[in-house]
């Protein structure tokens, strides 16, 4: 853990209950006593409090020190990815957020399941757990779209990622691709990019394989 997230963090005095009460004394384990550090996610800062008091369900933490740490990703990279199942996007979303991937689109496209249905909140806890783990400073942003073309009017230069004899190279310096669901895009919406790339791979990637690999290839 590198730090505690607390929407509240800088505050002199915070009230501790609920899940990250839970966090900090039951799977964590301190004690009264402890100094340890959270974050807001929003400004930038650590900031150190101790324990002062300890209750059944209930605690008490001081400010004691802060100091500026801004960890955020070296450059922005934002990917578009087609909707699939969700328990496969929760599974994967920990592994984007430390590559840095700094914003992600879930687009439905065609070849989605019009079921499947994102629980943002549910998300967002996996961003601050995982940010939590790696120290990452400030949240991943998400947005949801309807549609492929919803997504091609707001971002100008997506570039697509399907088979193409053209493959992605570190050197492109890409700022958004869009990532196709099991089965890649309808062909009417592959028409509608002018910007296509390829991996170098003659394996068939599964969405989220090629959602980190691309991610990977572009950020690390």
């Amino acid at each position: 853990m590198q730090f505690v997230y607390h929407p509240g963090a800088g505050e002199e005095i915070l009230r501790i209950e609920g899940e990250i009460y839970n966090y900090i004394f039951k799977v964590r384990r301190h004690k009264k006593g402890e100094v340890i550090p959270l974050r807001n996610m929003e400004d930038g800062y650590l900031y150190f409090y101790r324990i002062d008091e300890v209750e059944r369900r209930k605690a008490v933490l001081v400010l004691v020190d802060k100091e500026y740490k801004e960890i955020v990703p070296k450059r922005f990279f934002h990917l578009l990815w087609c909707v699939v199942d969700p328990k496969t996007i929760e599974k994967t979303l920990p592994m984007l957020n430390e590559i840095g991937v700094g914003k992600i689109t879930f687009v439905y496209c065609e070849r989605s399941q019009k079921n499947f249905r994102l629980k943002l909140e549910k998300l967002q806890k996996i961003l601050i757990n995982s940010s939590q783990q790696c120290g990452r400073s400030r949240l991943m942003e998400i947005e949801v779209l309807e549609s492929i073309q919803e997504a091609l009017a707001r971002y100008e230069d997506i570039v697509l990622i399907d088979f193409s004899e053209d493959s992605l190279s570190c050197a492109d310096n890409i700022q958004r691709a869009l990532i196709g669901p099991e089965g890649g895009l309808a062909p009417e919406e592959r028409e509608r990019f002018s910007m296509i790339k390829g991996l170098d791979t003659p394996m068939i990637l599964r969405s989220e394989t090629a959602a980190v690999s691309v991610s990977a290839k572009v950020m690390v």
